[in-house]
C-alpha cells in the first residue's frame, strides 16, 4: 500500500508534467531534498514538512493568471481525498499560502519551524547555479531581454508590482535573488545560502566583464 508521500510524489509529477522548466516536478524534487537535508537539523513534524515541500507549486500562480487560490485549493482538496488529518492539512495550506517572496514586501500572515524549512529549501533552489539556470530559464519563458543597461532594478516594489514586472532577467537577481541570503531561517539554511549566494556574485562580475567587452 502507498504510504502518503508516494501518493502525494505521484499527484504532483502528474500535475506539473507539462510545467515551465524551472517550476517543474524536479523543481519540487530539489525542494524536497533540500527540506530534508535542513530538517536533519531541526525540531519539527517531518510529514508536514514533506507534504509541504512536494505541494508548495502544485499551482503557481504565475501560471495562473496570478490567482494565489488555485494552488491551496488544488493541495487541500487532493490531501481531504487521503483522508489526512484536518490539522495536517491546514498546517499545509498555510505554509503553501506564506512560502512566496512576492517582492518582499509580503507580511506573512503565518509561521512555524515546518514552514521555515520548506521556505529556506525552496530559496536555496531559487539561488546558486541552479537559480541561475532558472532566472534565465524564465526569462526565455517570458520573452525577456538578458539586460539592458537603461533600465535599472526596482525596489521595494508592491506586491502587484513584483508580480507584473517585465524587466530584463538579470534585474531579478538585484530585485530577488542576492536579497535571499538574508532572508534564510534556519542555520543549515544560511550556511548553503552562503556559497551559493558567492556563486551568484562571481556569476554577476563575469557578465558585466564579458558585456563590456573586458574578458
Amino acid at each position: 500500500m502507498m504510504s502518503i508521500i508516494d501518493k502525494t510524489i505521484h499527484f504532483v509529477k502528474e500535475k506539473l508534467e507539462n510545467a515551465e522548466g524551472g517550476h517543474d516536478w524536479f523543481h519540487i524534487e530539489r525542494v524536497y531534498k533540500n527540506s530534508l537535508l535542513i530538517a536533519q537539523e531541526e525540531n519539527c513534524d517531518l510529514t508536514v514538512v514533506k507534504l509541504g515541500a512536494l505541494l508548495h507549486d502544485i499551482a503557481d500562480s504565475k501560471f495562473h493568471d496570478g490567482d494565489e487560490t488555485v494552488g491551496p485549493r488544488t493541495a487541500q482538496a487532493f490531501l481531504e481525498s487521503e483522508n489526512v488529518s484536518q490539522e495536517t492539512i491546514v498546517h499545509v495550506i498555510n505554509i503553501i499560502e506564506n512560502i512566496s517572496f512576492k517582492g518582499g514586501n509580503f507580511g506573512q500572515q503565518f509561521d512555524s519551524k515546518e514552514l521555515r524549512i520548506v521556505q529556506d529549501a525552496d530559496r536555496l533552489d531559487a539561488i546558486g547555479a541552479i537559480g541561475i539556470a532558472r532566472c534565465f530559464n524564465y526569462g526565455g519563458f517570458k520573452n525577456r531581454a538578458l539586460y539592458n543597461p537603461a533600465i535599472p532594478p526596482k525596489f521595494n516594489m508592491s506586491k502587484e508590482e513584483y508580480k507584473t514586472s517585465e524587466s530584463p532577467t538579470l534585474n531579478h537577481f538585484y530585485e530577488k535573488l542576492l536579497l535571499l541570503k538574508d532572508k534564510m531561517n534556519t542555520p543549515s539554511g544560511k550556511k548553503i545560502a552562503e556559497a551559493r549566494h558567492q556563486y551568484m556574485e562571481n556569476f554577476l562580475s563575469q557578465f558585466y566583464a564579458e558585456w563590456k567587452g573586458e574578458k
